[in-house]
C-alpha cells in the first residue's frame, strides 16, 4: 500500500490503473478511523480492483466556533488500518494541496441541504460537496462509499453525483456500532465516562420510535415526540434536533407512508453526537 500527499501523484497511480483495465473504489475519510470506516474500506475493497482512502480533515465544511483544531487525528493508526483492510492507496493531502491560494470555486445546493445539521451548521454542506467533488476529479472512482450515519451527507452527496453527471456511483453502508448501542464516530473521543455512558439515550430513543413505526403508527409527529421525551430524561443531554423526515427529499412528513429517515442530533456536554434510522 503507498501513501501519497499529491494530487499528481494519485492522479499518476490512478492513470496506471486504468491502463491495466482495473476498477477503483474511493472512501473519502476525515481520519482517525475505526470500524465504521474500516468497514467501508473492506466493502470496497470486495467490489473494486482497487481502492483510495482519503485522509483530509477538511477546514471547508467546519464553522468558525467548531472543532476543526480539536478533531482528533492519527496518521500512523490511520494508514495501519488501512492496509490491514487492503487498501491500495491512502491520499493524506495537506490543506494546501486542496485549496491553493486564491481559491474561490465552491459546489453548494439548492436542496436537502437547509434542515437537520445544514440548519446549525449553515456552511458545512458546501464544505462537503467541494471537497467531495475535487476527490471525485481527483481519483475519478467507479464507486465511492459513504456511511449511513452522515445520512444527509449520503443524500446530499447522491443528489450532487447524478446532479453533476459523475456516472460514479454512491454506496451508502450500514452504521456500525459499538457493543452497547453506541454509534462508532471519531468525536466519541471527547466524551469522559459519565458523559458516554449519557450519550447511550441516543440509540435508546430511536428505538424506541423505531419500534412504533414497527408496530404500525403513522403519525411521525407522535414517533418524533416518544424520541424527545427519551432524549429529555438525560440531564446531560441537550437536543439540537429530532426531525422525521422524507429519505427522498429530506423534508419533513406528518405521515409515515414513504421511505423516512428518523434523525437526530444531541448535544452531550459540548459533544454533538448524531444518529439515525431509515424504515421503508
Amino acid at each position: 500500500m503507498e501513501v501519497a500527499v499529491t494530487v499528481k501523484e494519485v492522479r499518476d497511480q490512478v492513470k496506471e490503473w486504468r491502463r491495466q483495465g482495473l476498477s477503483v473504489g474511493l472512501v473519502p475519510t476525515m481520519g482517525y478511523l475505526h470500524e465504521g470506516h474500516k468497514s467501508l474500506i473492506t466493502r470496497a475493497v470486495s467490489e473494486n480492483d482497487r481502492v483510495v482512502v482519503s485522509v483530509f480533515v477538511n477546514p471547508m465544511q467546519f464553522g468558525p466556533s467548531e472543532d476543526l483544531e480539536s478533531y482528533p487525528r492519527d496518521m500512523d493508526r490511520d494508514v495501519a488500518v488501512c492496509k490491514d483492510a487492503g487498501a491500495a492507496l491512502v491520499f493524506s493531502p495537506e490543506a494546501c494541496e486542496m485549496y491553493h491560494d486564491g481559491f474561490s470555486s465552491y459546489v453548494d445546493m439548492d436542496t436537502l441541504t437547509g434542515g437537520l445539521c445544514g440548519k446549525s451548521r449553515p456552511i458545512h454542506f458546501r464544505g462537503v460537496c467541494t471537497v467531495v467533488a475535487k476527490l471525485f476529479n481527483i481519483v475519478v472512482p467507479d464507486k465511492a462509499y459513504f456511511g449511513q450515519k452522515d445520512a444527509q451527507q449520503l443524500a446530499v452527496i447522491r443528489h450532487m453525483a447524478d446532479d453533476l453527471s459523475y456516472g460514479i456511483e454512491i454506496i451508502g453502508c450500514p452504521i456500525v456500532r459499538e457493543y452497547d448501542g453506541l454509534a462508532k464516530s471519531s468525536r466519541n473521543t471527547y466524551l469522559n465516562d459519565t458523559e458516554r455512558k449519557a450519550a447511550l439515550i441516543l440509540n435508546k430513543s430511536l428505538l424506541e420510535g423505531k419500534k412504533l413505526i414497527e408496530a404500525g403508527e403513522k403519525d411521525a409527529d407522535k414517533v418524533r415526540n416518544v424520541i424527545i421525551d427519551i432524549i429529555n430524561t438525560e440531564p446531560l443531554a441537550k437536543i439540537d434536533y429530532v426531525e422525521l423526515v422524507s429519505w427522498d427529499t429530506l423534508e419533513p412528513v406528518k405521515k409515515i407512508s414513504e421511505p423516512v429517515l428518523a434523525a437526530i442530533a444531541v448535544f452531550i456536554g459540548k459533544t454533538r453526537l448524531i444518529d439515525n434510522f431509515i424504515v421503508s
